[in-house]
């Protein structure tokens, strides 16, 4: 990500639609309204986070830092993740949560319904960061066109997929589903030597509404996770030699 304009918002109402930082979350707020799902490209996603190519160089190194997933393991995938929880009020107060167990609600996740999961929490260095902070903050502002919620429960997931010769890499082991929450979001961060990882946004009817490849870093993807399913295909690498791995960073947001 290498454009910067703007500088991050400091309160979720801190920006009116007249600014170019508020611009993109307003195309944002529509497209959920009406399509249910919005892709933002990495342009506007640095104008809404004020980030320069420095500072998105320091975020993404955190991907270097995270731990397996002995869940996705026992599956057959290879996957690094960590997890975080934080509560962002309506006037976009930010306060990071004790750690606790990652829990979906039943009839949302089919491969672990009734499964309370434990994931490495978030570094210190990793929940401190601004970007993390102005992200979370841009996407309380979008999801407030979803839900009138006094406060957020914010849910950070980052992940690495990772594939070789003989294994395939899978985002999504549990394939098409819902999270259980009002505003989903899966942020590139980056992939190397990586085929595959389409994104598909679906309506619950099982019909494919949106379609895209998270190719380039600082590329944003939302859904309204009341009315979409979503599942990311398998990754595979490009040259077989080599393995293949594709960081994100799921977001996602409910009512606290």
């Amino acid at each position: 990500m290498a454009e910067e304009h703007g500088s991050p918002d400091r309160q979720a109402g801190g920006a009116g639609p007249d600014r170019p930082a508020e611009r993109p979350a307003e195309e944002a707020r529509r497209a959920l309204v009406s399509e249910g799902s919005y892709l933002m490209e990495p342009g506007a996603v640095a104008t809404c986070l004020g980030v320069d190519e420095q500072g998105w160089s320091a975020f993404a190194a955190h991907w270097e830092d995270l731990a397996p997933d002995t869940y996705a393991a026992e599956l057959g995938t290879r996957r690094l993740r960590r997890h975080g929880r934080f509560r962002l009020s309506r006037a976009g107060e930010l306060q990071a949560q004790e750690h606790a167990d990652f829990v979906q609600p039943q009839r949302s996740n089919p491969l672990y319904v009734g499964v309370d999961r434990r994931f490495e929490p978030l570094t210190a260095a990793f929940a401190g960061e601004p970007v993390l902070a102005s992200l979370i903050r841009l996407l309380g502002r979008v999801a407030a066109c979803l839900d009138d919620a006094d406060a957020w429960d914010v849910q950070v997931h980052p992940f690495r997929i990772m594939a070789g010769a003989n294994s395939e890499g899978e985002p999504t082991p549990e394939g098409r589903h819902r999270d259980g929450v009002t505003l989903v979001t899966s942020l590139l961060i980056g992939r190397e030597n990586a085929t595959g990882g389409q994104s598909t946004v679906y309506g619950m009817d099982g019909t494919a509404r949106r379609t895209t490849t998270l190719s380039r870093p600082g590329t944003l993807l939302l859904g309204d996770d009341r009315v979409t399913l979503h599942g990311v295909s398998p990754i595979h690498p490009r040259d077989t030699a080599r393995p293949a791995r594709r960081d994100v960073l799921v977001t996602t947001l409910a009512p606290h």
